[in-house]
């Protein structure tokens, strides 16, 4: 009985060793027809179309984003490293913008001083730089960077943007304290220039800060000739001041009540408030000769 055919009742089964035949010569023949016809060429290449080509696609795609956002990232980097460049050039130009203000600052302020020195120019002077005061805001008593060995003496009047500074009160051999004319312990004789009356004028620190005025007293101006606005010079009966530095200008006045002498208010000349640089002059009043 041949081994294809079963008996009645039994399922029919292809033996595995035709199967296996067959299935070879079936690629048997695949490959013949492959190798000399084009049979499946338009099948192969419908599968690449289909399969292949969309790939291909996407990592193209892929790739090209990739690239991009490299390129973005360089371009990134470049700005970032522009952007350093030049906040390092602007941070110069600003340290070379505030020297240059300062300069200016400085330069003008030497001005003023060359201006007072010629305003005074009979007294020998030596410019000091303000290096330390008691107080943040009012310059009533400061030290200067010039001491003894500058020649500079206990006495020696202080002289600032056209007018009284005060006093030098301590030495040291390289610096000096300087009392200013606002301090409440200051008392000098003053004299108004335009009526020859002579006067006190007391430092007030509380009035100086509150509107930047000291106080005169003794003045006597009985036939009412002193008016406010009037220049208020050292007087040459002072015992430490030299005569005719200007000291400020009457702000107020008022008779007193002995119905002889008037106090009031004196406007200083000087800014206690901005003070950087000042000027002594070197006469003693003690050594000076009209």
């Amino acid at each position: 009985m041949s081994p294809l055919v079963k008996k009645k009742g039994e399922k029919f089964t292809i033996p595995s060793k035709y199967l296996l035949f067959a299935l070879t010569s079936v690629c048997a023949v695949m490959v013949i027809l492959s190798l000399f016809t084009n049979v499946f060429e338009a099948v192969l290449n419908r599968v690449a179309g289909n399969m292949i080509i969309p790939f291909q696609r996407g990592i193209t795609y892929v790739g090209g984003f990739i690239t991009d956002k490299a390129d973005n990232l360089r371009e990134i980097e470049a700005l970032l490293e522009e952007n350093d460049l030049l906040k390092t050039k602007v941070d110069e130009l600003t340290l070379e913008i505030n020297r240059l203000q300062q300069d200016k600052y400085e330069l003008a302020h030497l001005q003023e001083l060359f201006k007072l020195d010629a305003q005074y120019e009979s007294y020998e002077k030596v410019g000091a730089r303000i290096i330390g005061s008691e107080s943040v805001n009012w310059y009533h008593s400061f030290l200067i960077d010039k001491g003894s060995d500058d020649g500079l003496k206990v006495n020696m009047n202080v002289i600032a943007d056209g007018g009284l500074v005060g006093i030098i009160t301590d030495v040291g051999s390289n610096w000096s304290r300087v009392t200013s004319i606002i301090s409440d312990e200051i008392n000098l004789m003053g004299r108004v220039l335009s009526t020859e009356d002579n006067l006190i004028v007391s430092g007030n620190l509380a009035t100086v800060k509150t509107n930047g005025t000291i106080s005169f007293s003794q003045l006597l101006d009985t036939d009412d000739q002193v008016h406010t606005g009037d220049k208020v010079v050292t007087s040459s009966i002072s015992d430490k001041y030299l005569p005719g530095l200007v000291i400020g200008y009457i702000d107020k006045a008022g008779l007193d009540a002995n119905n002889m002498t008037k106090s009031g208010s004196l406007l200083p000349v000087v800014d206690f408030n901005h003070l950087d640089e000042v000027l002594i002059i070197l006469d003693l009043k003690e050594n000076y000769e009209e």
